[in-house]
């Protein structure tokens, strides 16, 4: 069977009333306390980024239970916690910021009554986790749909937010998001011409030895995720969904990496 992990996707973690709206953008701290849980019970190994990708290629040995961690947007809540639940296991995850927005509240959807807009971690915050293990990676700099603007402007969105992050955690900024999981062939160009290694999407599977390490599929972990249905994610094995597998044929001719 040709090497897979799990590249798991969540955004905030913390302690969040009842919601209709985004809700995979929220995963209560106990639910992640007993995901986290559930993985270190089962022995999977919670690998980075880069050891991931490495196995994928046939580099290093990939363990048929391993999974990856990434949280979108880089929020404040991180650091309260899921970072704490992190170490507790010892388990390390990527974190991908946006480099013109720390410190600030986000902006992309619309304010939503008795819920105060998340805060994005500053410089001192992202530092901190750096630190206690955690990898940083881009989120371009504006939090930008990359399908939607001009080449010249994917360039930009991506090169400023490398640099401006290498810049304050002193260490080279590998790994690229696509935000909002927006994304065509010339951004890939351009995450590439950037330096980037790997760039995680919104295409939903099991990360394989076919995709191309900057069109990464991962697995949405949600507000409303029991553990069982959390247990289901790590394991399923359907069949690609349309959208990947195009994405999966589209990418063979490339040759970038």
């Amino acid at each position: 069977m040709p090497p897979r992990i799990s590249i798991l996707m969540y955004h905030q973690v913390g302690q969040f009333p009842p919601m209709r709206a985004h809700r995979a953008n929220y995963c209560d701290h106990r639910r992640f306390a007993r995901q986290m849980g559930l993985l270190h019970a089962l022995g999977w190994a919670v690998l980075d980024l880069d050891q991931a990708l490495a196995g994928l290629r046939g580099d290093g040995s990939l363990p048929g239970r391993s999974v990856v961690l990434t949280f979108d947007d880089g929020y404040d809540n991180f650091a309260d916690f899921a970072l704490p639940i992190l170490a507790r296991y010892g388990f390390t995850a990527t974190v991908y910021a946006i480099s013109g927005w720390l410190g600030r509240p986000i902006q992309w959807y619309g304010d939503e009554p008795g819920r105060p807009r998340p805060k994005l971690m500053d410089a001192g915050r992202l530092r901190e986790i750096q630190a206690a293990g955690m990898t940083i990676g881009s989120h371009t700099a504006t939090h930008a749909r990359l399908a939607e603007v001009a080449p010249a402007e994917q360039r930009r969105e991506l090169s400023e937010s490398k640099a401006a992050l290498e810049d304050l955690l002193g260490t080279p900024v590998r790994h690229l998001c696509y935000p909002f999981g927006s994304f065509n062939l010339e951004a890939v160009h351009a995450v590439h011409a950037a330096g980037y290694v790997s760039a995680t999407t919104c295409l939903r599977g099991a990360a394989t030895a076919v995709d191309h390490p900057l069109v990464l599929p991962r697995k949405a972990i949600s507000f409303g995720d029991s553990l069982l249905g959390f247990t289901w994610k790590l394991g399923f094995k359907h069949a690609p969904t349309p959208e990947l597998s195009a994405w999966r044929q589209r990418m063979r001719g490339e040759e970038m990496l």
